[in-house]
């Protein structure tokens, strides 16, 4: 028997879904992280990666012939049509990917992971959206942190997604990610539990649960 219901797991540069999808992995629940289906589409001897290099040039490769992603960010945070260039040769191999692995899926539910889910129109592919919520300065500290880049680049990166606000509209479950992974883990819970009603009950749009209430 396939799926039944698709979560949709999103939020902004450091928001935290690493943290939520893995927390969903301990419980079982199938999961594929959009960010590991996009490093696999562009691989050494792929499609995506050959098209890549032909429309921003080899100086995008690191010696060992893989993509130099670091680089790469850097470049198309700094110029949206940039961007908008490589996710035209990214997304639609990601999006085969991902709608291949929902259709094999035969647990309650699942989670496909996905940083853009909204700006880049994969709504379609999931039946309820959580948003995995945080105030822009904890992200900005954790990019920087994370990734060791400066705050310019840090502001840059946010700058080039879509609003807060707009993702907090596009959302049926909120998790805000401002306080100890004890209590991430017991919220993730928390929707595991609604998750698996939902399944059972066939009622994948209902009223949505926000844990805690986040801060708009």
């Amino acid at each position: 028997m396939r799926t039944s219901l698709t979560i949709g797991l999103t939020g902004g540069i450091a928001s935290g879904k690493s943290t939520v999808q893995n927390a969903f992995l301990e419980l079982g629940v199938p999961v594929l992280d959009a960010d590991q289906v996009a490093r696999e589409v562009v691989e050494p001897g792929s499609p995506a990666l050959a098209e890549i290099t032909r429309e921003f040039g080899a100086q995008m490769l690191l010696p060992d012939g893989t993509l130099d992603r670091r680089r790469m960010r850097e470049h198309v945070f700094s110029d949206a049509q940039q961007l908008r260039r490589l996710e035209a040769i990214t997304h639609p191999r990601i999006r085969e990917r991902m709608n291949t692995w929902r259709s094999a899926q035969t647990a309650p539910y699942c989670v496909l992971s996905i940083a853009i889910l909204v700006e880049a129109g994969m709504i379609d592919l999931v039946d309820r959206v959580l948003v995995i919520d945080v105030a822009e300065q904890t992200q900005k500290a954790r990019l920087c942190s994370r990734d060791g880049i400066d705050v310019a680049l840090a502001e840059r990166m946010l700058a080039a997604q879509l609003q807060r606000s707009s993702r907090l509209a596009a959302a049926h479950d909120v998790l805000l990610n401002e306080g100890a992974l004890t209590l991430i883990r017991a919220q993730v819970e928390r929707l595991h539990r609604f998750y698996l009603q939902l399944a059972a009950r066939g009622t994948p749009t209902a009223p949505g649960l926000r844990l805690p209430d986040p801060v708009i």
